[in-house]
């Protein structure tokens, strides 16, 4: 099998001759650097790539436990977390140091990590034979250490899971400042043998999906020195916003279930105070407690010194393209340097999505920011997005130059219960009305936006003129009376026309798991750096939902503490719904939906009410490229013949969701 590498299409395979493997090994001393390229007039600083120059099967494998002086579960004593490290021989031979890719995960026992669910697997000495993903095949052997981190609670590791908490973040930090010299670390659980890393540069970069890219995020916000960038992978920001949107309960459940899947066992007996602090910080009434605080990092990335190269799924329906969103925005306004894809997938990982491009830009960048390569990455366009299965855009900055903000104003229509969508509001006193029916779905509502039904209130513009594309987070300002003390509102942008997209409703949200493998990197018999081929999963559609967002209107004026409605009084509330791009075509129509519960997405409220919408105040602020003027010349001129404006015929039914980030 191939390892891929950017100039080279050479079949390394696990089964390399002997006679090679030894040259390899030789170049490894021989070469004043482990990368085999030139450098640059810029200071000095190589160019070209990192190379395999290093042999995977001859690497060190070890295990460390870092003192990461924390507590968590009480018991006296400071916790230790295990470090499961593979780094390359030759380089420690020499007396050469090298960078660190890191993954601090706490799903290395429970659950596994990636596509195929591997998890870290140890031999008879109790040193890691096994490495999940392909991060250590095809780094180490390029002159890079990889270092696995089981966070607190999992696996090895002491103390307590507290869910992106204290000790979820010490657990990482403390290993980047081991990896500085900052921190100590012993080669058993409880012995008091030291152990130092003294064959590390201190560069470290954090990668991972989910609550692995979730740790990076808030590692970084630490501003902890010797991180160097991360690459987080549909990531949570803020645990609040995984949780509720704006009061509205996103799942049955809180972090004190997460944490009991995922802690050992032995943890689960001496973390029950822990477990009832989760409860007792995270009601199900969707307040904003001081736990939550505790775990928002985007008020802290000012803090930020890492480069960031985000990626995310707009249609990830369990870490919601949100986090992304309001990460970016934060960044952004920091001045941190900064990389994005997004893909038309859910919760998927780019290895599964665009494999050879994946690698080979991974390589790049931690090149640059890890290696310091002058190779150009960091000049390259900061946004690929994904326009359909397979088919990538960039863009220099994102959002795109002249993306601005244009209010859209939702109005009554010729036809009784479907309304208009324009850059006009409405005149005072005109309504739209719906009962909230637990049972339906964006996808029911969408289906029949050009139907009155009681359930929804649809606001649809004219076939476009011209392509019309939104690029960033938007907001809907929504002023409605209830008839009943509870209410739970779903705001839905839709994309009305037919497209072949990611079936991201399906069981792999966008791709199929193909039965053959191919290689990235060396390998052993224990640890081959094979992986299952994977491809898109393509279904045909009559619309695209294309950003959604909720709240609990008794949270209107506090986030802090929700209240009882009084029937019949208005409020006024603003959903902030999810990031995207997405460029609806000539010809389709843009659709504001406007309702109570969106089945399977958020638990119903205590009661359905009805809901009145006061149109006059209604309004939707939406990144549009081009702005306010773009929206009205797609919407005012003639649609281009060949063109013909369509209904929605079908759409695409939404899971019920579990949650595991």
């Amino acid at each position: 099998m191939p390892i891929r590498t950017r100039n080279s299409r050479v079949p390394w395979t696990k089964s390399l001759p002997t006679a090679l493997t030894a040259l390899i090994a030789l170049l490894a001393v021989l070469l004043p650097t482990p990368a085999l390229a030139a450098t640059s007039a810029n200071g000095g600083k190589p160019t070209g790539e990192s190379r395999p120059v290093y042999s995977y099967d001859r690497a060190v494998r070890e295990s460390v436990w870092v003192d990461i002086r924390v507590d968590g579960d009480r018991d006296g004593r400071s916790d230790r977390v295990a470090v499961d490290i593979v780094r390359p021989r030759e380089a420690a031979e020499r007396g050469r140091k090298v960078p660190v890719v890191m993954d601090a995960s706490p799903y290395y026992s429970c659950c596994g990590r990636g596509n195929e669910s591997q998890k870290k697997t140890y031999d008879a000495q109790g040193n890691p034979s096994q490495f999940p993903l392909f991060y250590d095949n095809y780094f180490v052997p390029r002159g890079y250490a990889v270092a696995l981190v089981d966070l607190t609670g999992t696996n090895r590791s002491d103390g307590c899971v507290d869910i992106g908490g204290r000790s979820d973040v010490q657990s990482a930090k403390a290993v980047v400042d081991w990896l500085n010299g900052r921190a100590r670390g012993y080669s058993t659980r409880t012995g008091t043998t030291a152990v130092t890393a003294d064959w590390t540069t201190g560069a470290v970069g954090m990668i991972g999906k989910s609550y692995d890219g979730t740790i990076a995020n808030a590692v970084a916000a630490t501003g902890v020195k010797g991180l160097k960038t991360i690459v987080p992978i549909g990531a949570i920001s803020s645990w609040y916003d995984y949780y509720f949107a704006k009061g509205a309960a996103l799942y049955d459940g809180g972090p004190d279930g997460l944490a009991d899947g995922i802690e050992s066992p032995e943890a689960r007996g001496r973390c029950q105070a822990v477990q009832r602090e989760l409860v007792e910080g995270a009601p199900r009434t969707g307040d904003w407690t001081r736990l939550w605080s505790e775990r928002d990092y985007v008020k802290d990335a000012g803090k930020v010194r890492a480069s960031v190269f985000a990626v995310h799924g707009m249609q990830d329906l369990n870490v919601r393209s949100k986090h992304f969103g309001q990460w970016w925005d934060a960044l952004a306004a920091h001045g941190v340097e900064r990389k994005v894809w997004l893909s038309q997938a859910g919760h998927v990982d780019p290895f599964d999505l665009r494999r050879e491009t994946w690698v080979t830009t991974l390589h790049r960048w931690f090149d640059h920011y890890l290696l310091g390569y002058d190779n150009g990455v960091e000049r390259e366009p900061m946004a690929d997005v994904e326009r359909a299965p397979d088919q990538w855009s960039t863009d220099r900055v994102w959002p795109p130059t002249g993306t601005r903000t244009a209010v859209l104003r939702p109005g009554t229509g010729a036809v009784p219960g479907v309304g208009t969508l324009g850059a006009d509001p409405a005149p005072r006193g005109a309504t739209a009305e719906f009962t909230d029916d637990p049972k339906l779905s964006e996808t029911d509502w969408a289906t029949k936006i050009d139907t009155p039904t009681g359930d929804k209130a649809g606001f649809v513009t004219r076939p476009l003129s011209q392509d019309l594309r939104l690029a960033g987070s938007s907001t809907v300002r929504l002023t409605v009376t209830p008839s009943t003390s509870s209410a739970h509102l779903s705001a839905v942008l839709v994309d009305l026309g037919p497209a072949t997209i990611r079936n991201y409703a399906g069981d792999g949200e966008g791709i199929l798991t193909l039965p053959d493998s191919d290689c990235w990197g060396a390998g052993t018999p224990a640890d081959t750096g094979c992986f299952k081929r994977t491809a898109a999963d393509r279904t045909s559609v009559g619309h695209t939902v294309l950003s959604r967002g909720w709240a609990d209107l008794g949270h209107y004026a506090n986030l802090a503490q929700g209240r009882p409605l009084t029937p019949g009084k208005p409020y006024t509330i603003t959903l902030d719904l999810a990031a995207t791009d997405h460029v609806v075509p000539a010809g389709h129509r843009l659709a504001l939906i406007v309702a109570g519960t969106d089945a399977g997405l958020i638990v119903p409220a205590s009661t359905t009410p009805r809901v009145t919408v006061d149109l006059h105040r209604a309004s939707a602020q939406l990144p549009l490229v081009g702005g306010a003027a773009a929206f009205v010349r797609a919407t005012r001129g003639d649609v281009p013949a060949g063109v013909a404006p369509v209904a929605p015929p079908h759409g695409l039914r939404v899971p019920e969701l579990t949650h595991r980030p």
